[in-house]
């Protein structure tokens, strides 16, 4: 039953592979063929000391550092293969589209190499407390458990929030794979389905991956890493134990920058124009970060139009005018440039008002002319004027 899913299944997993193939670029494609060559070594026993990290052979006076670039190609386990090779295409579609190839390539080789250096460390301590010879000459640092540890971490700055499913314990976001990765390898390491190594492994892609995008990856303008919130070194973790993680961090962060091991982080602020400040933070060439920065701008020019608002000098100009300003306003305009109509009915009433008084003065003679009329005599008239008892 099993062989004749598998037949069924083949062409369609065939052709998924192939598209995914071809739209790849050649750094993942060069990784895929690499980690294909490396599990076909890993069946000659003899050349596996040669081509893994073995801690007590990157001592001196062996020092084998070439190691460091090769054991990330080795795997033991075809399964083992197939995950790492379908993380490699993960990278190449979610993280190559924003960094480009090159970038890429280094995030892989930083991380690789960062691993295999802190879990070299971290054996020969061992060694150093149990005195057990086989934690230097029996133990194979290989495969590409810290590169998943840091591409998890890589999406985790790229999108921090991106619910990936529902469980019954609340949203699983991007923000929790990281630690929970960690807490699986450590489960399964203590069941025995994994391999000594990949718990540390895994921890110590972590904390490469974390640095490096931290404080050294370059992003252009001068600018490297990203310093934001909510990529701190604290937000890995759950909430409850987040202000403890902060103040070990900080303190260490503190320490290593004053032995200028780090450096300090530098804000930039840009004055574009008067009304508008742009500011650059590191690590915001990608294009999430992009869009938080408009996002961070926007609130930005919106919180100091208000401010200007509340304490900019009145206009001389009201952008709502009052009734008794609309009428001011057109008194002016009236003075300042009269309507041809009005002036033309003012010039016509001047006009008939002088003609009335010619014609009023006209009417009226001089003073040579005048006629005296005759006085009527009343003192005549009340006596012609019969009275009432002449009417008895």
């Amino acid at each position: 039953m099993a062989a004749s899913i598998v037949r069924r299944n083949a062409p369609y997993v065939k052709q998924q592979f192939s598209e995914a193939l071809g739209g790849s670029s050649v750094v993942v494609k060069s990784v895929c063929g690499a980690l294909f060559v490396g599990y076909l070594l890993s069946f000659a026993s003899n050349v596996i000391p040669y081509i893994t990290v073995t801690p007590g052979y990157v001592l001196p006076p062996n020092f084998w550092v070439w190691t460091f670039l090769t054991h990330c190609f080795v795997q033991f386990h075809i399964w083992h293969v197939l995950i790492d090779i379908a993380v490699v295409f993960l990278c190449g579609k979610l993280l190559e589209p924003l960094w480009g190839a090159l970038e890429l390539l280094i995030f892989f080789m930083v991380v690789n190499v960062g691993t295999a250096l802190i879990s070299s460390l971290v054996y020969i301590i061992v060694y150093l407390a149990s005195r057990q010879p086989d934690f230097l000459f029996e133990t194979y640092i290989h495969g590409l458990a810290g590169f998943i540890g840091g591409f998890t971490v890589a999406v985790k700055q790229m999108m921090p929030d991106h619910v990936l499913f529902l469980s019954p314990f609340g949203k699983l976001r991007n923000n929790h794979i990281p630690v929970l990765l960690l807490v699986v390898t450590v489960i399964l390491r203590v069941a025995g389905a994994l391999e000594g190594p990949y718990p540390i492994m895994y921890t110590a892609g972590l904390l490469t991956s974390w640095i490096y995008l931290r404080f050294y990856q370059s992003h252009g303008k001068g600018t490297r890493g990203d310093m934001a919130d909510n990529f701190s070194f604290a937000s890995f973790w759950p909430s409850p134990v987040q202000p403890v993680v902060g103040v070990a961090s900080n303190t260490i962060f503190s320490f290593l920058v004053k032995i200028k091991v780090c450096k300090k982080p530098e804000r930039r602020y840009d004055v574009s124009s008067p009304t508008t400040i742009t500011i650059s933070l590191p690590g915001t060439d990608p294009q999430d970060a992009e869009r938080r920065r408009q996002v961070a701008l926007k609130a930005l020019n919106e919180r100091m139009g208000k401010v200007e608002s509340q304490t900019s000098w009145p206009s001389m100009e009201d952008e709502s005018p009052t009734k008794e300003s609309t009428e001011l306003q057109e008194v002016k305009v009236h003075e300042k440039s009269p309507d041809v109509k009005d002036t033309a009915g003012a010039h016509s009433e001047a006009k008939s008002e002088k003609e009335a008084k010619h014609t009023a003065t006209s009417a009226v003679p001089s003073s040579g002319g005048i006629k005296k009329l005759p006085v009527p005599d009343f003192k005549d008239n009340a006596k012609n004027t019969p009275t009432a008892e002449d009417d008895s």
